[in-house]
């Protein structure tokens, strides 16, 4: 399993969904976040790291390698063409990088 540092941006475009509208399995990361489809292996899941929906109150998205990878490429649709970095240099971009990793950790 991977785990990724999501800044704060690319967690958002991201979409991960709202807490209160998740199952016990999803919140606590053995379910995908997204598709909820059955536990998740070891290797099989990337995390999405620690999340807050309140301040006192965290959360542990996984997703499964599929879903993730559907999202950081939507994601990089959004993103792309609206950062002034992306446009002069995408690596220099930590978003970029980010959702190309998470391209990356979907496609392995």
């Amino acid at each position: 399993m991977s785990v990724l540092e999501l800044p704060a941006d690319a967690r958002g475009l991201l979409d991960l969904p709202m807490l209160d509208g998740l199952t016990d399995d999803q919140s606590r990361g053995a379910d995908c976040v997204w598709c909820a489809d059955g536990p998740l292996s070891v290797a099989a899941a990337v995390n999405l790291g620690e999340q807050h929906a309140t301040p006192d109150r965290a959360w542990f998205p996984r997703s499964c390698r599929s879903c993730v990878s559907d999202r950081a490429r939507r994601a990089l649709a959004r993103h792309t063409p609206l950062c002034e970095q992306c446009t002069d240099d995408p690596h220099i971009c930590q978003i970029n990088r980010t959702l190309h990793l998470l391209l990356l950790e979907g496609s392995q």
